[in-house]
């Protein structure tokens, strides 16, 4: 669906082995001397001496496997190069394209070879283990890929031409993994994996009104044990058993987990629901220091042994949280995700104004260049609306939640501190989520408003990333199988690859016209410097109705103006050199291939309804 070649990945494979015939790592003093603090933070001075050598064995291990070639790139690495214009994240389930006759992951392969070669040079490879519930995010096996889907084999050669991401599910294991047997059955190394109590009273009703919850299910689940009935912490659902982190087996096992994902290809390492890692009665028990401490010890380690490895934090919370998990900019996520753009932007297409979106947009910035926001509008899970919980009104707020239902779509709730429920998070595919249920208004104006809001995420800073089923703008008609009872299924079913296949190669059909027009967006994109995540952001305030952004190269020498018009309407677009910040002698636009003169050095141009222009600054003579 792209001109754009893939940017070539040559993947260089982990000994299957290690390999103790060369000499051991030595970790540098200062990080050992980082990792003992840490580990201070979590378990006091005393234990955390006692728990550095099995880390560092840990680590040892993990190092024997690694070839003299991935020690040397990774000796010569630069941070900045971790994330480039180039990356563009697909989000996929590795059986969301199903075919009758190919298994799940050779058949994901052949779309990414075949059908989107270009579009994408990173694949978010969602949970693909052997689970029990919430489509693989309650792991029975995590060292395991789901027999359903193929094969380690598969994965890897998915990850041949490509950078892959994967989930570290490391908050919660299935009811039905080992871990969790071991504990039912008794066994005194894993009495302590989980957090557990004898009564569902342990906790105070006080305690439990501070608990931050996500769901509305019981904290607590019981269940019949070797040693009587316990009842268990279980933040998202009964089948998703929290982990304990105060014993320090947990840490060392996830430790091991996570080693084990980057020598089977993990490129970047998604730490699901890292909000909850550590529970704390009396607080929250989110975003809490031994949290963070946890985030700053997968870092450190992921420093020293695994430097091109990026880790990317999940954690569904107002802004001013979520990117706290940048820590100082060099202790701890190297990527966040910018929860709050999806529900501005859809807001920003309901209302016609981009006010919101752009006031919070200039308000957007990273501790280091080496840090960035993984942008995205749609998921396998929802709209979250805790993120915009003190940018949008309760009102407004509501407003989203009854244009979800319009359009189609379900609601997710979540318990509050007074037992009362609020909307947690919307379930909808983007596409119905953007475009009110009419049928009386023209397919090209729904397909227009959908790629103008898909544009301003690829524009922003950071790394765009996009649920591959939105790549043919797929959605749910009112003939679609709807379980009101699992809201987040609404946006999880598979696509048949026959029909795939059918729509793309008709020309007219919608699912062609959107990935023909969706894949030429990002061609251009990966093909242009200032869309470095570390390349320059500014906002401009020009007129409500076009969402209007600049970039700039890191050395400056490509600047690019993204304008968006938000509105149904004709909108015209009048700069000055001042809002520009730049004399500008004509512009080249990268979309159409046209060329627009300066306007004294500014810029008028007129939009299209929900039309998107990028057009390349030409400066100048010195």
């Amino acid at each position: 669906m792209s001109n754009t070649p893939a940017p070539a990945v040559r993947r260089v494979p982990y000994n299957e082995r290690p390999d103790y015939t060369r000499e051991l790592l030595h970790l540098p003093a200062e990080a050992r001397e980082r990792l003992l603090h840490i580990l201070a933070i979590l378990y006091g001075e005393e234990k955390a001496a006692q728990c550095y050598p099995e880390v560092e064995r840990i680590l040892q291990v993990h190092c024997a496997h690694k070839p003299e070639e991935l020690r040397e790139r990774d000796r010569n690495f630069r941070d900045i190069d971790r994330f480039t214009e180039r990356d563009v994240v697909a989000i996929t389930y590795g059986d969301l394209i199903h075919s009758p006759n190919t298994p799940p992951l050779a058949m994901l392969r052949q779309i990414f070879d075949e059908v989107f070669a270009g579009t994408f040079n990173v694949v978010h490879l969602l949970p693909f283990f052997p689970y029990s519930s919430d489509r693989g995010f309650s792991v029975i096996d995590y060292m395991e890929v789901d027999p359903h889907l193929g094969t380690w084999a598969d994965i890897h050669l998915l990850g041949e031409s490509r950078r892959l991401m994967f989930d570290g599910v490391v908050n919660h294991v299935s009811s039905q993994s080992h871990w969790f047997r071991e504990f039912l059955n008794g066994n005194p190394g894993y009495e302590n994996f989980f957090i557990s109590f004898s009564t569902k009273e342990a906790i105070s009703p006080d305690h439990l009104r501070l608990i931050l919850r996500p769901r509305t299910s019981s904290l607590l689940t019981a269940f019949p044990t070797l040693r009587g009935v316990k009842h268990v912490w279980t933040t998202f659902s009964p089948d998703q058993i929290d982990l304990n982190y105060r014993d320090e087996k947990v840490l060392f096992s996830v430790l091991e987990v996570l080693l084990y994902y980057v020598r089977q290809g993990a490129d970047i390492l998604r730490l699901d629901a890292a909000t909850y890692l550590w529970r704390e009665l009396g607080t929250s028990c989110a975003h809490l220091k031994q949290t963070h401490a946890l985030i700053q010890f997968f870092r450190a380690v992921m420093d020293v042994v695994a430097p091109t490895v990026g880790l990317i934090t999940e954690t569904n919370v107002p802004h001013e949280d979520n990117i706290s998990y940048f820590g100082d900019g060099h202790n701890e996520a190297h990527m966040v995700y910018n929860f709050a753009l999806p529900p501005l932007v859809l807001w920003t297409l309901h209302s016609g104004d981009c006010t919101y979106l752009a006031r919070w947009a200039a308000s957007l910035h990273t501790p280091s260049l080496t840090t960035t926001f993984f942008n995205f509008l749609d998921s396998h899970d929802g709209i979250g609306l805790l993120p915009v919980r003190n940018i949008l009104s309760t009102h407004e707020v509501q407003e989203l939640v009854d244009r979800t239902y319009a359009n189609g779509g379900l609601v997710s709730m979540r318990t509050n501190s007074d037992g009362t429920t609020t909307p947690y998070e919307l379930n909808i595919p983007w596409y119905n989520a953007i475009n009110p249920d009419n049928a009386g208004e023209n397919p090209d104006t729904k397909i227009d408003r959908f790629l103008a809001s898909r544009a301003i995420a690829l524009a922003m800073k950071g790394v765009a990333a996009v649920y591959l089923p939105s790549i043919i703008g797929a959605h749910v008609t009112a003939d679609t199988p709807i379980n009101s009872k699992d809201p987040r299924s609404i946006n999880r079913n598979t696509i048949n690859a026959p029909a795939l296949f059918e729509q793309l190669q008709d020309a007219n059909s919608a699912a062609s016209r959107i990935a023909q027009r969706f894949s030429r967006m990002i061609s251009f994109r990966v093909g242009c410097p200032a869309f470095h995540p570390a390349a320059a952001q500014r906002v401009l305030f020009v007129t409500p109705a076009i969402f209007s952004v600049y970039r700039e190269s890191l050395d400056g020498r490509h600047i690019v103006l993204c304008l968006t018009n938000i509105t149904n309407a004709p909108q015209e677009f009048n700069a000055t050199p001042e809002q520009l910040h730049h004399k500008v002698q004509a512009w080249a636009g990268m979309l159409i291939g046209d060329r627009i003169p300066g306007k004294e050095g500014g810029l008028h141009i007129e939009l299209k309804p929900y039309e998107v222009r990028w057009m390349k600054a030409i400066l100048p003579s010195p």
